[in-house]
């Protein structure tokens, strides 16, 4: 449930503060990302470098859960463009996934009492 949805991890343990400001957090990065337009990755293969970065960059984007969905049933497409703009807006749709997996370890090892 972590993963499907930022912060759910943490409002079923009944961490609700820690849960909103994880998906409010999560939410706003990604659609800052949408915003610059940036590009989702898809899995490419050629060189191993290439298929690093991409595998990589789809991996990062698929951990944002059900925004990266929502983005990609809604035919949201941007051709992958030069520029900075587009290029940090990239970069903050994998930060989002990034983030949202940080927040699924955090729930984890609340849970598992590792962690207070």
């Amino acid at each position: 449930m972590a993963w499907l949805i930022p912060g759910a991890g943490h409002v079923m343990l009944k961490r609700t503060a820690r849960g909103a400001i994880l998906s409010v957090s999560v939410i706003f990065i990604f659609l800052l990302g949408l915003m610059m337009r940036g590009t989702l990755f898809q899995p490419q293969s050629g060189d191993l470098l290439t298929m690093v970065i991409y595998y990589g960059g789809f991996i990062g984007d698929l951990l944002a859960g059900v925004l990266y969905f929502l983005t990609v049933w809604l035919g949201y497409s941007q051709p992958d463009q030069a520029g900075h703009v587009h290029d940090y807006g990239t970069k903050f749709l994998v930060a989002a996934g990034l983030l949202n997996l940080l927040a699924m370890v955090d729930a984890w090892e609340i849970a598992t009492g590792r962690k207070d």
